[in-house]
């Protein structure tokens, strides 16, 4: 076991906010989700502490994080991936798409989920076209188009249903790549609706319109006073409430 030398009286400190000890420290229960928050809240203190949005990319230039990440069972990348899946799931990180110039592809730009950045968000789900390149950090170039990201089934189950067991993401990477994306918001929304917060409800929604295609607005308004329509069948028996 390599030994720590202990902190000396040059280290600079970073702030951490309280609720992380209060709250987030308590819920997060992976060990690369835990240091990607630590390692995005040093970033963001290093930016100069106002917020802002950095790139997935950015994330793996740094070769000691991306070696803290790695695991017996988990590649540095795989390692960052699930962490940034649970930290946009849990609340901790916002996530968007967008351009580092007019010209370039659209790339995952993420950051904290704090007052600024959740205005800078609301800003750009608007439309308002402004310039945006004081909202990245550590970048020199512009980021002039933004757009959130829909909310993905991760985020959805969670909201939805509750915490995110190991044993439910395959499942649910399934499921996204299955259906559409406006069609499992729809499903979650209709779960949430009927207060059936049960991941098999919502995946009976989905087998029905997979099967007998989506309903249009007057099966809608029909299936809203019929909930148990989308558990009715062979396996209904299999789902509760």
């Amino acid at each position: 076991m390599r030994v720590f030398p202990g902190f000396d009286e040059q280290t600079p400190s970073v702030p951490v906010p309280e609720s992380f000890f209060r709250e987030l420290m308590l819920l997060i229960d992976d060990r690369a989700e835990l240091l990607l928050t630590l390692y995005v809240l040093w970033l963001t203190h290093a930016a100069g502490g106002e917020g802002g949005f950095f790139r997935r990319r950015d994330l793996e230039k740094d070769t000691r994080f991306m070696t803290a990440l790695g695991d017996v069972e988990r590649t540095p990348e795989e390692a960052l991936d699930e962490a940034l899946t649970r930290a946009v799931a849990r609340g901790t990180l916002l996530h968007l798409r967008g351009r580092a110039t007019a010209e370039g592809p659209e790339e995952d730009w993420y950051g904290l989920n704090t007052p600024e950045n959740r205005e800078r968000v609301r800003v750009l789900a608007e439309g308002h076209r402004q310039h945006l390149g004081r909202w990245a950090i550590g970048l020199t170039t512009d980021m002039p188009r933004l757009h959130p990201v829909r909310p993905n089934i991760f985020t959805l189950y969670e909201q939805t249903i509750g915490v995110l067991h190991p044993l439910i993401v395959d499942e649910l990477r399934m499921a996204e790549q299955e259906y559409p994306a406006e069609w499992i918001e729809e499903a979650f929304r209709i779960a949430a609706e009927r207060n059936v917060r049960h991941w098999r409800y919502v995946r009976a929604i989905l087998e029905r319109w997979a099967r007998e295609g989506r309903d249009d607005e007057k099966d809608r308004r029909h299936r809203e006073e019929d909930p148990d329509r989308y558990i009715s069948g062979p396996y209904g028996r299999f789902i509760r409430y």
